[in-house]
């Protein structure tokens, strides 16, 4: 079978910089299952695994407009120090998850003072060109219910309401 819309693909992968530098990979926490065509990979990637089957491999150089997007400024936000009062050892480059208006964010520590703290909500490689490596572990056609609710069930159902 072949990658097409609504499949669920299994992919070993490695995330690179320029420097190749490894920020993710497979070797760490698995393989991705994702379902293709629904937004879950960077579009790009998407775009060239139409068509690929099991065993194929691609190594890709992605733009930062076709990877994590240009750097924003405006996603740097000055937050008060006390509100970090929970967090044990905060240090610059930590990572924590930030609950905003639109649900939970992932932000790195860029600055502490006295007063303040800097959090920066761009995910670290925005502005950056990045390495893409991936192999096509397994191809299958996606449930009605995966399909409806727009992600991949692991072990046959959905462990939350929709």
């Amino acid at each position: 079978m072949k990658i097409e819309k609504d499949c669920v693909v299994e992919l070993d992968y490695k995330l690179m910089d320029l420097e190749e530098q490894t920020w993710e990979s497979s070797d760490e926490g698995g393989p991705w299952v994702y379902l293709h065509g629904h937004g879950e990979l960077m579009p790009a990637l998407e775009k060239v695994l139409i068509g690929k089957g099991i065993g194929q491999k691609l190594k890709l150089e992605l733009q930062p407009e076709e990877a994590y997007g240009q750097y924003e400024d405006d996603l740097c936000t000055q937050v008060p120090r006390e509100a970090f009062a929970e967090v044990k050892n905060l240090t610059e480059g930590m990572r924590l998850a930030a609950e905003g208006q639109d649900g939970v964010h992932a932000v790195t520590v860029k600055s502490i003072t006295d007063e303040s703290v800097t959090i920066d909500a761009n995910h670290p490689l925005a502005g950056q060109a990045v390495k893409v490596e991936v192999k096509v572990l397994s191809v299958r056609e996606a449930s009605e219910e995966e399909i409806s609710h727009g992600h991949v069930h692991q072990h046959g159902s959905c462990s939350h309401n929709h």
